[in-house]
């Protein structure tokens, strides 16, 4: 079976003039018609007739086409947008009294599901010329445990709350003053906004709110309405570690008498939210299918395996492994070094003591927010002058800012061009463009790329430099569980080979244990005063962050990962008593 997908918004016969696409389809050469011009003067292709030869993915200068082979078409198709567009398999199923996982990719349909039910798309089980009425819809799940819900659903005998992945819209859609925007249907509101620290954002509005006060709002806003199943799409993104327990201690007790599906990228925050877990495979933008569901902890190790062994699917050719890499490294060359630091605002006093890096070593940087990482990253980038001291002049520093902004006006590839000296040698390549997936970026405009895009671009802006210091402002932002285990394994290298070192700060536990040789920690009271202690080791930092946070993390036998105990759970107990909140190899 072939699936022929073409991103619209990629194609466009202006650049491509005389549609290689269609000249070059050996169907089409030999008289059938397997690519044609739809209405829009863009190809279609006929999956009925298409061989995969996969010629017209490779002449297609916008890379716009995808031809995937599979030996056969998934089970269950939910739904299909349009011609040659994604494809859904199969949906999770909500259940009372329990937390459900979506664990995969971006683009691969989990919002698309969550969508789907909540209500808010009618599934057209892939005929999207003439959509199915809701009786064929449900017959199609007769005996199993989705025909009542969505017979209900079709009924509006259930009623289900959708909290939405892109918060950072709300403020273009919704105006006013916090207190008017969340109704307390359920009398818990003052409880709520206590739980995830908004109550001091009432008399706030909307507009004005950062991105993380946006999420919590959001988040509250979905729990106080009164519903049956709740959907929350990327609950912890925008937050630090602190307010993604919890927003997942919140939402583990809405689950004790109501159902809940969460989507979720950050493994810990899953460790700690679901009680069963859906592994969403496929190909990103092209198809995805959707898994039964697993125990937590057997659901994240298949999806990190890339196996399915239940249905025998091999979805991935290696595994994702965020286990420890080896022992630390231990420097002996000192490549950065920076005295002790103060800088006072009118709110705010932050104090950073003295420290140094390694050549070859990586400084992992973790606490909660507004506590001063981004602003000692900004007067490490020479943004921001401390009060107390002058730092080396000589030093030269990489930084990528946490927040995205380029006023850049032109293609990827001519940004790259800019900032790297040896950008388009095989060794630039490979150390770069290939780890971060950037082929296919290279024509886009950058004022047209999507936040994961945008991170990845930005973060190979920033190691194309040649300096001595890569300060990277929370990387793993809006990138997904693989695109997060990529970038770790190519900075790892990357700093190893060129015997540079760097900062990352960043708040996927996960993520900072695999790369950090050491640890910088930011403790204090947020929005009030912060202080970084001099970098130590990352077992002993880690140690010292998560009693701040009250959470343990254990070594998962199998895959090997830093696995977070559910709260109060017997493990947990035993480690917190025991003093060892990181129990890791």
């Amino acid at each position: 079976m072939r699936l022929a997908v073409i991103d619209r918004k990629r194609c466009n016969p202006k650049i491509c003039g005389d549609y290689p696409c269609m000249r070059f389809c050996p169907r089409n050469r030999s008289g059938d018609e397997c690519v044609v011009l739809a209405s829009d003067n863009k190809p279609i292709i006929n999956e009925d007739i298409c061989i995969g030869c996969g010629i017209c993915p490779k002449k297609c200068p916008t890379h716009a086409i995808t031809i995937i082979n599979l030996p056969k078409e998934p089970k269950n198709m939910i739904h299909q947008f349009g011609k040659n567009t994604f494809r859904l398999y199969g949906l999770p199923i909500p259940i009372k009294g329990q937390v459900t996982g979506l664990l995969g990719a971006n683009g691969i349909g989990k919002s698309t599901a969550l969508k789907i039910l909540s209500g808010h798309i009618q599934p057209n089980l892939g005929n999207y010329e003439n959509p199915p009425d809701w009786g064929k819809i449900i017959a199609m799940f007769r005996g199993t445990e989705l025909q009542n819900y969505l017979k209900s659903l079709n009924e509006k005998g259930v009623k289900t709350v959708y909290k939405p992945q892109q918060v950072d819209q709300i403020p273009k859609l919704v105006k006013g003053k916090v207190k008017n925007l969340i109704k307390d249907e359920r009398n818990i509101l003052k409880i709520i906004t206590k739980q995830l620290n908004i109550d001091y954002l009432s008399d706030k509005d909307i507009a004005e709110l950062s991105g993380g006060e946006l999420q919590r709002v959001a988040i509250a806003i979905a729990i106080c309405k009164e519903a049956d199943v709740y959907y929350f799409d990327e609950p912890s993104s925008f937050l630090d570690v602190k307010q993604r327990v919890g927003v997942a201690k919140t939402i583990r007790e809405l689950a004790k008498g109501k159902a809940v599906v969460v989507v979720e990228h950050d493994l810990a925050t899953l460790d700690l939210l679901a009680d069963n877990i859906h592994v969403v495979y496929g190909s990103p933008g092209v198809y995805g299918v959707i898994s039964t569901p697993y125990a937590a902890r057997r659901g994240i190790n298949s999806y990190l395996g890339g196996y399915i062994r239940e249905d025998n699917v091999r979805f991935r050719d290696t595994e994702l492994k965020f286990s420890d890499y080896g022992s630390r490294f231990k420097g002996s060359v000192k490549l950065v070094e920076y005295p002790s630091v103060e800088k006072k605002f009118k709110a705010f006093n932050l104090t950073v003591d003295k420290g140094y890096l390694y050549a070859g070593e990586i400084l992992g940087v973790f606490g909660a927010n507004a506590l001063g990482k981004t602003t000692f990253a900004k007067i490490l980038a020479g943004q921001l002058k401390p009060d107390n001291c002058k730092l080396d002049q000589n030093m030269k520093i990489s930084y990528k800012p946490q927040y995205l902004h380029s006023d850049f006006i032109g293609t990827v590839e001519e940004l790259l061009c800019s900032a790297a000296r040896d950008y388009g040698t095989t060794e630039h390549k490979a150390e770069i463009i290939r780890p971060l997936e950037l082929e296919n970026l290279l024509d886009e405009s950058v004022q047209n790329l999507s936040g994961g895009e945008m991170q990845r671009v930005a973060i190979a802006v920033c190691l194309s430099q040649d300096t001595d210091l890569y300060l990277l402002d929370e990387p793993s932002a809006y990138l997904d569980v693989e695109q997060r285990v990529k970038f770790a394994k190519l900075l790892r290298k990357f700093i190893e080979t060129k015997r540079k070192t760097a900062m990352v700060i960043d708040h996927d536990i996960l993520m900072l244990d695999y790369i950090s040789d050491r640890a910088m920690i930011f403790l204090g009271k947020s929005g009030e005063k912060g202080h970084a202690s001099s970098p130590a080791k990352i077992k002993q930092s880690m140690n010292q962050f998560l009693k701040d946070l009250n959470i343990t993390f254990r070594t998962d036998p199998e895959s090997g990962r830093p696995r977070a105990n559910k709260h109060e759970s017997q493990k947990d107990r035993e480690q917190k008593q025991s003093g060892d909140y990181y129990h890791t190899k």
